[in-house]
Parts: C-alpha cells; sequence; structure tokens
C-alpha cells in the first residue's frame, strides 16, 4: 500500500493526528511550533498556537479539546478560549509528547527530555476532576497509546526500547500486567488500532507504517515518500482512511521534500470513533 499526501508541507514536527466529527475532522499539531492545525473540506489548512510546544489532544465530551502542553495540560473549551492547568514540573530540559483517552475518558500522555536521555521521562493521567497522576516512571521517549476495541488491552511504545508493550485495563487497576507485544524493526512512534484489533504503528526514520495483528505479527504496510513517519489515524466519513503525519525534525535544507505534509491511505479496515476526554 502507498500512502499520498493530503497536504503541503505544512509543518515542521507533524504529530499526534485526531479525527473526530465533534470538531469537524482531521486536527494535528505542529509540535515544537505550539500549534494545533485542523484539515478543512477544501484542503485548506489553519493553526492555532496554544504554547511552547503542542504535544498531543483529544476532543472533550462536552466540546473543545484536551491538550498536551510542554509541562502539562490546557483545555480548549466549546467557545474556543484556552485554559492553561498547572504545570507538572520545573525546568525546561522535558516536554510533553504523546498521548490518548483511555475507554472511562481520562487523558493520558508521556513525557521525554529534549536530549532524549534515558529514563527521563514519565506517563500521565489527567482524570476528569482535573487530579494528575504518574502512572509509569522512568521512560526514555514516551511514544505511541491506543487501546483494543473492547477496551480490555492498552497499547504503548518507549521508542528506544523498539518494543510495542501491551497491559491489561481497568478502570479500577488502570494499565497492569506490562508485556511485550512485538519487537519492532526500526523506531516505533505513534499507533492507533483498528476495529479489527489491529496495531498501525509509525516507524520513525523508515518511511512506513505497519499494522501488527492482535497476535503481534506485521500482516500489512504502507510505504511512504518521506522518512520521517510520526503517527497515525483512522478519519474519514467511514473512518475507512489512515492518515499519517511525518516530521522535518533532524532533516537537511531540500532533504525529503514531502517532509512535514499528511498523507492518507486506503487501508481496507474501519478505526474506531476518538476516545473523547470527559473533563
Amino acid at each position: 500500500m502507498r500512502a499520498e499526501p493530503v497536504t503541503a508541507p505544512v509543518a515542521f514536527h507533524a504529530e499526534g493526528p485526531v479525527w473526530s466529527e465533534r470538531w469537524g475532522g482531521l486536527r494535528w499539531v505542529d509540535m515544537l511550533a505550539g500549534d494545533v492545525l485542523a484539515l478543512a473540506a477544501d484542503g485548506s489548512v489553519s493553526r492555532r498556537h496554544v504554547g511552547s510546544v503542542a504535544a498531543a489532544l483529544r476532543p472533550r465530551r462536552g466540546g473543545g479539546a484536551v491538550i498536551a502542553v510542554e509541562r502539562g495540560f490546557a483545555l480548549e473549551d466549546p467557545d474556543g478560549s484556552l485554559r492553561s492547568l498547572p504545570e507538572l514540573w520545573n525546568g525546561k530540559g522535558v516536554r510533553m509528547n504523546d498521548g490518548a483517552c483511555d475507554p472511562d475518558g481520562r487523558f493520558y500522555c508521556g513525557s521525554m527530555a529534549y536530549d532524549q536521555r534515558v529514563g527521563a521521562g514519565a506517563l500521565y493521567r489527567l482524570d476528569p476532576t482535573g487530579t494528575v497522576e504518574v502512572v509509569m516512571a522512568g521512560v526514555s521517549v514516551s511514544n505511541g497509546l491506543d487501546w483494543s476495541p473492547d477496551g480490555g488491552r492498552a497499547y504503548y511504545v518507549d521508542t528506544p526500547t523498539r518494543r510495542i508493550q501491551a497491559f491489561d485495563y481497568s478502570a479500577e487497576m488502570g494499565l497492569t500486567r506490562g508485556r511485550t507485544f512485538a519487537v519492532v524493526d526500526g523506531l516505533p512512534d505513534g499507533l492507533t488500532v483498528d476495529a479489527d484489533g489491529g496495531v498501525w504503528v509509525a516507524i520513525h526514520g523508515g518511511g512506513a507504517v505497519r499494522r501488527y495483528s492482535p497476535e503481534g505479527t506485521v500482516d500489512a504496510a504502507i510505504g511512504l515518500p518521506a522518512r520521517n513517519t510520526t503517527a497515525c489515524t483512522f478519519g474519514g466519513p467511514d473512518l475507512d482512511q489512515l492518515f499519517i503525519t511525518t516530521s522535518r525534525e533532524g532533516l537537511d535544507p531540500g532533504q525529503d521534500p514531502l517532509a512535514g505534509a499528511v498523507f492518507v491511505a486506503d487501508v481496507g479496515v474501519q478505526g474506531m470513533p476518538a476516545r473523547e476526554f470527559a473533563g
């Protein structure tokens, strides 16, 4: 399978695509610019600055969005106003990176050091009440996170481990019994899960997205004309298109001219609606 560009190279470090009918289609972030981008029906792209970093976002059940910013979280209200929540740490060496909502409406986002030093990050959970907990410490580059169709299993990436981990999940216990789901040939980045339980993961530096069956074996792959694939999500009216973000980070001028664009592929399987933040 091949992916085709749906935008021009509009971002330096595009990440975290999410499709939601609540906000009219696709949004993603230009992470290090601190901007949230949106794709209009006519193909135009708008952007909104939300902070020094815009790491990840998800729709809120009551409208608006929850957004991970450099050192914590912000809430976009239904009227478009933005409220920053208290910062979770001091200092500028660590930033938020990628996140998702669990089946019970709680928003998780993981962090990483700017210099990617080992063990400097953590995985945080923002509850609808505003309480924040650390659910995993000592991670290095916290990346893709999503849940199985029945909500009983979570998949998670700490990129330097070159593995996708699986966890059991329940509302009461959270993430438990972590184990290796798949060993990845390359650097796994963002991921999403389809309605059949397949796990689609972007291979950073590999110009590809691969699908892992529920048993953990590769059974499909998409090639892209941009090497730094960062994340993917299902969208479109029938949730049967895979949107893929790419990055220019680490590239020389003129190298990989399509890097920074968003791509789309028809993959023959449907995704699931984006899980929403209950706060």
